[in-house]
C-alpha cells in the first residue's frame, strides 16, 4: 500500500514578492521601535530629558501576570482561529455588534492584567487626572468663566496636567457622570472603555461607505485585536478617539448619501466634531481626515451642516464664557511650563513614531506599504466616476490619517505620551490593514495580539 503524498502549493512569484514587502516593512517597523527605544534609555539615562522611565512609551518595566491574563489569551486565540471567516459570513448589522463587543472584551482583559482596581478604578484617579477637580464644579458656569484663569503653572489653584492640557468638554464629562450618580474612577473606566471601543464599529460603518462592504469586513478583525487597546482601556483618550471617529463615520454616511437622512447625519457629524475639538484642542486635525472623506464622497453638500453643528457647540462654549483660542494660547505656555521645556523635539519626531508603530502594531505598517504604493495612482482617480477601486479609496483614506499624525508629530505639541495622545488619529491606520493578502491574515493577527499582550505583560504603562 502506497501512501500518497499531497504536493505544496507553490507560491506563485508575485506573491512571494509582496510577502517579502511586507515582512520588509515590518522589519522597518521593528528596527524603527528598537532604535527608539535604546537611543533614548541612553538619553534617559544620560539626563532624564525625556521624562519616560522606557522610551518611546509614558511605562516602566515590570514583568506581571494578572486576572485578566486568562481571558486575553482566550480572546486573542478565539479572534486569530475565527474572526477572518466570521467577518465574512456575519449579517452587517451582527458584525458591527459583534465587532464592538469582542473589542471592549479584548480592551477590558488588557486592562485587567493590572487588576481591576490598578487597569481601571484608579487610572483616572491620579493627581494629573480630571476627576480630583470634580469638586471645583459644582456650579459650571462660574467654574467655565474661570477655566483659563487656572492653566498656567504661575495662576493659582492651577488645574491639573490633564484638565489645563484641553478644553473643558473633556472635565465636563466627568462631572455629568458624577451628577448622575455614575461618580468614581471605575464608572470613569467603564465609560471610556465602552465609548472608545466603539469607535471599532464607526470606522467599520465609514470603511463600507466610503469603500466597499468587503473591505470593511476584512478590516474588522483587526480593528477588534488592536493593540491600541492597551491604552484605550483606560485612558480618557481612549473616549476621544470614540467621539472623534463617530463624527467621521456620520461625515461618510452624509458623503456617499448611504443613510436615509444625510442632512442629519451630517449635522450630527458636525456637533460631534465640535464636541472632539472641545475634548481637545489637537484633534482639530482629524478635519483632514474629514477632508479628504469629502474628496472620496466627490461632495461638499454635508459642509453646511456639519459647519453649523460645530458652530452651535463653539458657540455653547463661548457665551458660557469659555475662549478656546484663550485657552489653547495659554496652554502652548503651560505646556513650556513642563517637561516640554526639555523634551528634546529631535528625538520625540521619531520616538513618537516608535510608539505608534506599538499602538497599531506591525500589521499596519505592513498594510501601510500597500496603501503607500497604491495612493499615487488612487489620487489620480479620484476625477472618475466611480473614483477608483476600493483598495485605492482605502489607500487615500490611510494617507490622510497618516499625513494628520505627521502634521501632530512636527507640531512640537505632541512630544512623548503619544500612544494615548494619537489614539484618534491611530485608529483611522489600521484600515490599511484589510488590503494584506487574505491568505496571511491570521499571521498579522497573532503578530498583533502577540505585541499587545507582551507590552501588557511587561510593562506597566502609565496610562
Amino acid at each position: 500500500m502506497t501512501t500518497r503524498v499531497t504536493p505544496e502549493r507553490r507560491v506563485p512569484p508575485e506573491e512571494r514578492r509582496v510577502r517579502r514587502a511586507d515582512l520588509l516593512a515590518a522589519t522597518a517597523g521593528t528596527l524603527l521601535v528598537t532604535a527608539v527605544a535604546l537611543i533614548g534609555t541612553v538619553i534617559e539615562r544620560a539626563n532624564g530629558s525625556l521624562h519616560v522611565n522606557w522610551p518611546p512609551l509614558y511605562a516602566s518595566w515590570f514583568p506581571h501576570l494578572g486576572p485578566g491574563t486568562p481571558a486575553a489569551l482566550a480572546l486573542a486565540a478565539l479572534v486569530i482561529a475565527y474572526g477572518p471567516p466570521l467577518a465574512t459570513r456575519l449579517p452587517w448589522r451582527a458584525l458591527l455588534l459583534t465587532s464592538w463587543l469582542t473589542a471592549m472584551a479584548w480592551t477590558w482583559s488588557l486592562a485587567l492584567i493590572d487588576g481591576f482596581r490598578t487597569g481601571i478604578s484608579r487610572r483616572l484617579t491620579t493627581p494629573y487626572e480630571y476627576l480630583t477637580v470634580i469638586d471645583r464644579f459644582t456650579r459650571p458656569g462660574p467654574a467655565l468663566r474661570d477655566f483659563t484663569h487656572h492653566i498656567l503653572n504661575t495662576s493659582p489653584d492651577h488645574w491639573p496636567a490633564h484638565v489645563a492640557g484641553h478644553p473643558p468638554a473633556a472635565v465636563l464629562t466627568f462631572v455629568g457622570l458624577d451628577h448622575i450618580g455614575l461618580a468614581g474612577g471605575a464608572w470613569a473606566g467603564i465609560w471610556c472603555i465602552t465609548l472608545g471601543t466603539s469607535a471599532t464599529a464607526a470606522v467599520l460603518i465609514a470603511l463600507r461607505a466610503l469603500t466597499d462592504e468587503p473591505t470593511a469586513r476584512r478590516a474588522a478583525p483587526f480593528l477588534v485585536l488592536a493593540p491600541a487597546a492597551v491604552w484605550v482601556g483606560t485612558s480618557a483618550d481612549g473616549y476621544f478617539a470614540g467621539v472623534a471617529a463617530w463624527s467621521l463615520a456620520l461625515l461618510a454616511l452624509a458623503a456617499t448619501r448611504t443613510t436615509r437622512a444625510p442632512g442629519a447625519a451630517a449635522l450630527a457629524a458636525g456637533l460631534l466634531f465640535g464636541l472632539t475639538c472641545y475634548l481637545s484642542y489637537g484633534l482639530t486635525l482629524i478635519a483632514v481626515i474629514g477632508a479628504a472623506i469629502l474628496l472620496l464622497g466627490r461632495t461638499a453638500r454635508p459642509l453646511p451642516l456639519a459647519l453649523a453643528g460645530a458652530a452651535a457647540v463653539a458657540a455653547g462654549f463661548t457665551l458660557a464664557g469659555f475662549s478656546w483660542w484663550e485657552g489653547y494660547r495659554l496652554l502652548v505656555e503651560r505646556y513650556y511650563q513642563g517637561a516640554a521645556a526639555v523634551r528634546p523635539y529631535a528625538y520625540w519626531i521619531f520616538g513618537n513614531l516608535g510608539a505608534t508603530v506599538l499602538v497599531t502594531g506591525l500589521a499596519t505598517v505592513a498594510g501601510l506599504r500597500h496603501a503607500l504604493t497604491a495612493a499615487p495612482p488612487a489620487l489620480r482617480r479620484l476625477r472618475l466616476r466611480p473614483p477608483g477601486t476600493a483598495a485605492g479609496r482605502l489607500a487615500v483614506l490611510a494617507l490622510a490619517a497618516l499625513l494628520t499624525l505627521l502634521a501632530a508629530d512636527l507640531s512640537g505639541m505632541s512630544k512623548a505620551e503619544t500612544e494615548r495622545i494619537w489614539l484618534p488619529f491611530a485608529v483611522w491606520l489600521l484600515p490599511a490593514t484589510a488590503l494584506l493578502p487574505a491568505a496571511r491574515h491570521r499571521h498579522w493577527l497573532t503578530a498583533q495580539a502577540v505585541l499587545a499582550l507582551l507590552v501588557n505583560h511587561l510593562l506597566y504603562t502609565g496610562w
